[in-house]
């Protein structure tokens, strides 16, 4: 006897009165595509239930892919079992030993009963079932307050299910459900995270990178595709656009005073992201800042940042200190590639000091020196998009960059 299904439970999607079916079609959409390596597996909705009929499928192996799809509070591994009590009994022994190996503990049996055509109620079916795992079993006890296995069993129409694990799942909202944002992805270890955070929500994500050659070599472009193939076992297929950022980058360094050129960089590039995020139909960028971390995250910075565009700016690490963030980092898989050792536009040509209080009166003064229309249409127009699809191998693609 082996699990042949996965019951799925969502939370948020509950919240959504009438809007509640199109979002749970596109978390079954989602769970598809995720589940592609799988071809015998088949999702499917039901009264208000979420079921994966594994069909064969190794049930750890879809398990592991389903904790990384946003929208999913938790699953179950379950036994489906046609409508025979003998049947139902021996597969809730079954589970109960799977669940406890070494047959020690307590235990108790929860029943629901939908199908109210059942000979037999919920109370003498919890008596039942239970009886008959005690009587299977040398060391097990019940234990109705806290147990360390609960048996569930639920009595459908079409059959029973059991079940007796339960897994936490990614949580948040179905991505592509929440509209589109251009995602300012850097090397380093919080842009990735940020990203992360925002597929959570629900969006549709999209990325931009600043690249400059000769400043940047090839290897710190890599890095930051490999980044966006990490993403993509959360997000799906997602589109890298590559700014060539160089003579904007320069030119900058040439005319405006060390302090300040951080500040005005930011802001060139925040120009530039909004019209790539126009270009692409995104309603808002995300970045990684998380307030007062770095001179140029500020709130006074910030504040004379944002100054040069009106789309929404999120900051899904606001409020992160560094080791909350290295921490979701290591969890999603984006910590190993974000310290491999190659520079970003952000780290080259890096002033000794930058001003953590910049003003935008003296920002938009040292910008009167600069081309601005010129240098930014240029970097929109010159954008090379890649589309990064799921499935790569990204640790033999670390081992190959080191």
């Amino acid at each position: 006897m082996k699990y042949n299904h996965i019951l799925i439970r969502y939370s948020e999607l509950a919240l959504k009165g009438k809007n509640r079916t199109d979002f749970e079609k596109k978390l079954t959409e989602n769970i598809r595509r995720s589940l592609v390596q799988f071809p015998q597996v088949k999702v499917i909705r039901s009264f208000g239930r979420m079921f994966v009929e594994l069909n064969g499928a190794d049930e750890k192996a879809v398990s592991d892919r389903l904790q990384d799809v946003f929208g999913i509070h938790s699953f179950s591994p379950a036994l489906k079992i046609e409508l025979d009590q003998e049947k139902i009994d021996d597969g809730a022994l079954w589970a109960m030993k799977d669940a406890l190996p070494d047959q020690e503990g307590t235990f108790k049996v929860t029943v629901k009963r939908p199908n109210k055509s059942y000979p037999r109620r919920s109370q003498e079916l919890n008596y039942h079932i239970g009886s008959h795992i005690l009587r299977n079993t040398d060391r097990l006890t019940v234990d109705v307050h806290q147990p360390d296995v609960e048996v569930k069993v639920e009595i459908r129409e079409e059959a029973a299910y059991i079940m007796c694990k339960t897994l936490l799942g990614a949580g948040g909202l179905p991505v592509r459900t929440a509209g589109k944002v251009l995602l300012m992805l850097s090397g380093g270890i919080d842009s990735p995270v940020a990203g992360y955070l925002a597929l959570k929500r629900g969006v549709e994500l999209e990325a931009v990178h600043f690249h400059s050659p000769p400043f940047t070599n090839e290897r710190a472009k890599q890095k930051v595709v490999d980044l966006t193939k990490v993403l993509t076992r959360y997000g799906g297929t997602i589109r890298l656009h590559i700014v060539p950022f160089t003579e904007a980058q320069k030119e900058i360094h040439q005319k405006v005073p060390d302090k300040y050129e951080m500040t005005v960089m930011r802001r060139f590039m925040l120009r530039i992201a909004e019209g790539v995020a126009f270009n692409n139909n995104a309603l808002a960028i995300v970045n990684g800042e998380s307030l007062g971390q770095v001179a140029s995250q500020t709130l006074d910075s910030m504040h004379t940042i944002n100054e040069v565009t009106n789309m929404p700016v999120l900051r899904p690490l606001v409020t992160m200190d560094k080791l909350e963030v290295i921490e979701v980092a290591r969890k999603i898989g984006t910590y190993d590639l974000s310290i491999l050792p190659f520079e970003d536009c952000c780290t080259i040509f890096l002033p000794p000091q930058t001003k953590t209080k910049p003003n935008k009166e003296k920002a938009n003064h040292y910008e009167k020196e600069l081309a601005i229309n010129r240098l930014v249409q240029a970097a929109v127009e010159q954008v090379e998009t890649l589309t990064i699809r799921a499935g790569t191998n990204v640790d033999k693609e670390i081992a190959d960059l080191l």
